[in-house]
C-alpha cells in the first residue's frame, strides 16, 4: 500500500523533524523483524512500550543538548500492558500534532495461513489466548486490531515476504537520508505463486519468448546474459521495454513531487525465472541511468527452479 501523499513542503518540512515510526499489526507479522531493520537504520528501537509511556521514552532518547536527537522506533501489540486500538490510533494523531516530530504509523499483516504456520514452526503461543486454537486466536486479535490498520500511513502484508524482503522495503521507507526523491524497488516475480502484495505497479512479461523451452538455457536465469540475449529477440520486446519507460518516466517527477518515499514495481512471469528476470533487469539499469536510487530483487528465481517451473 502506498504512503499517504504529502505536499513537497510538508515532505521538506518533515525533513526537519525527528522521525518517529510506530510499529504495530498483527502477532507473527514481522513486528520484531521490523524493529531490529529500523534499529540497523540507526533508529532508537524498542519493543512492547504501553501508551502512557511514550512522552518518557521520547524525552529519556533525545541525546545530548545541542546534538540532534536519534529517530525513534516503537514497538507496540495486542500484547502491551493496557493496549486499546482506538486509543493507539488517538495518541498517534496527537504527536503529529507535535512540530518537533515526524511521526508515521506502520501496520503489519499476514493471511491466516501463514500466521498459523509461523507459529507452529516457532512453538511459542500466541499471546491471545494461549488455551484456545489457534485459528481462532488469530481471528479474535485481527478482529481487535483491524481498527488500527486503517489509520496506518504504510500496510504491509508480509505473508509471501522473506525478512530479507521486509527489510529492503522498510529500507526504502524509512532509512534516514539526504537522497531527494522517490526510491524505487524493482522485482520479478511468478504469478504461478501469487502477485506481490506490496507492489504499487505490475506488468505481465508471459507474451515474450520462453527461454524456459529451450535446453541450454532452461537451467539459466535472467540474469544470465544468454537468457537475456533470448529474449531480447523477441520482436515485440524492444517496443514493450520503450513503452514501459515511457509510461514510467512521466509519474516519477509526479510521484516526487506528491511526497511518495517509495515505489515498488513489479514484473511477472510464468515461473518467475527467466523473460521477468531479465526485464526487471534491464529496467532497474535504466532507471540508475536515470539517477534513481533503486533496489532490485528476484522473488521467485530460486523457488521457481525448485519447481521446475516454466520460466
Amino acid at each position: 500500500m502506498p504512503d499517504s501523499p504529502a505536499s513537497p513542503a510538508s515532505q521538506t518540512a518533515s525533513d526537519e523533524r525527528r522521525p518517529f515510526v510506530v510499529v504495530t499489526g498483527l502477532s507473527g507479522a514481522g513486528r520484531i523483524t521490523a524493529l531490529n531493520a529500523l534499529a540497523d537504520m540507526g533508529y532508537v528501537a524498542v519493543d512492547n512500550i504501553p501508551l502512557t509511556l511514550f512522552g518518557d521514552l521520547m524525552q529519556s532518547t533525545s541525546g545530548k543538548p545541542g546534538e540532534k536527537a536519534p529517530p525513534l522506533a516503537f514497538g507496540i501489540d495486542t500484547r502491551t500492558f493496557g493496549f486499546n486500538a482506538k486509543e493507539l490510533v488517538s495518541r498517534v494523531r496527537e504527536l503529529r500534532e507535535q512540530r518537533g516530530l515526524a511521526v508515521r504509523l506502520l501496520f503489519l499483516e499476514a493471511d491466516t495461513e501463514t500466521l498459523q504456520r509461523r507459529y507452529t514452526e516457532s512453538r511459542r503461543p500466541h499471546p491471545m489466548a494461549p488455551d484456545r486454537p489457534l485459528v481462532d486466536s488469530i481471528i479474535e486479535e485481527r478482529r481487535q486490531i483491524g481498527f488500527v490498520r486503517d489509520a496506518a500511513d504504510l500496510s504491509l502484508d508480509t505473508s509471501s515476504m522473506s525478512p530479507h524482503q521486509l527489510k529492503q522495503i522498510l529500507a526504502g521507507h524509512f532509512e534516514p537520508s539526504r537522497e531527494v526523491g522517490t526510491r524505487i524497488a524493482v522485482m520479478s516475480f511468478s504469478f504461478r505463486r501469487g502477485l506481490p502484495r506490496e507492489a504499487d505497479l505490475v506488468f505481465d512479461a508471459r507474451f515474450l519468448k520462453n527461454p524456459h523451452y529451450v535446453p541450454a538455457l532452461k537451467p539459466l536465469t535472467g540474469r544470465d546474459a544468454a537468457v537475456a540475449a533470448f529474449v531480447a529477440t523477441d520482436p515485440d520486446y524492444r517496443p514493450f521495454v520503450d513503452r514501459l519507460q515511457g509510461l514510467i518516466g512521466p509519474l516519477l517527477p509526479r510521484f516526487d513531487a506528491e511526497g511518495k518515499s517509495y515505489l515498488t514495481i513489479a514484473i511477472g512471469c510464468t515461473g518467475g525465472r527467466h523473460r521477468s528476470v531479465a526485464l526487471a533487469e534491464e529496467l532497474a539499469d535504466w532507471l540508475r541511468r536515470e539517477g534513481r536510487s533503486v533496489t532490485l530483487s528476484h522473488r521467485d528465481v530460486g523457488a521457481a527452479g525448485e519447481a521446475g517451473g516454466a520460466g
